[in-house]
């Protein structure tokens, strides 16, 4: 994922920062509970395609 394009993307349902989750290629959103899919390197940035955060996940990302 280009450090630049990351560092001005964010997330359209909060407006909120994301978070580049390499192992699983996703854009995390704390604040929405949305992973966000990179299919090809292209983040696809639409909430119909997100998935759900499980609780576990969203505490994890509150730790970092």
């Amino acid at each position: 994922m280009d450090t630049k394009l990351l560092d001005i993307l964010v997330c359209p349902a909060t407006k909120g920062p994301l978070v580049y989750d390499r192992a699983r290629q996703e854009l995390l959103s704390q604040a929405a509970g949305l992973a966000y899919p990179i299919r090809d390197g292209i983040p696809v940035m639409l909430e119909d395609e997100a998935r759900k955060l499980a609780p576990e996940e969203l505490e994890a990302l509150r730790r970092k």
